[in-house]
């Protein structure tokens, strides 16, 4: 997977949120959509159930809103046209073997646009380090989700500024 180069500023940056309803999760998406330039990763990960393709569906909606946007776990690969970017939604529960993944031709899915990966623990060390983590989870209400956004390399100014502009996302 190629790298970006990570600038001295990049470390990392750290952000917890709680949302209510499958909408918000989405509407968050459609936020970090915003952010999104073509060369990135976003990962999502969590249980099974928890939200991930709802978080990827409100990001490739907000290109193309009318858009069907199925969840990838058969196909393990979606591709969508955007007027800015090809956007691979990527779910890798099904990959067993790190030697599938040069298979799916992620690289060169990097290489047209921006990668949304479900399960990307499948990856390990082959994930790029300049990329947004984002770790859904249930909460004791059955739709309520908290998610941890870990930004990292270029992410990290771009998600501090989405935060900076009024204290909350």
């Amino acid at each position: 997977m190629p790298q970006r180069a990570v600038t001295p500023q990049s470390e990392s940056f750290y952000h917890t949120l709680t949302f209510r309803s499958e909408a918000e999760t989405a509407a968050f998406g459609a936020r970090i959509a915003d952010l999104l330039q073509a060369g990135d990763v976003v990962t999502l990960g969590g249980d099974l159930g928890v939200g991930k393709t709802v978080f990827a569906r409100g990001i490739i909606r907000r290109f193309l809103p009318r858009e069907e946007v199925p969840s990838p776990t058969f196909t393990l690969i979606q591709a969508y046209e955007t007027p800015r970017f090809a956007i691979s939604h990527v779910d890798l529960y099904r990959v067993k073997e790190r030697s599938e993944l040069r298979e799916l031709g992620l690289d060169e899915a990097l290489e047209r646009g921006v990668l949304l990966i479900e399960w990307p623990d499948r990856m390990g060390e082959l994930l790029p380090r300049d990329r947004l983590d984002v770790m859904l989870s249930a909460v004791d209400d059955d739709n309520e989700r908290m998610l941890q956004i870990v930004s990292r390399g270029s992410w990290v100014a771009r998600i501090k500024g989405l935060f900076s502009r009024d204290g909350r996302a």
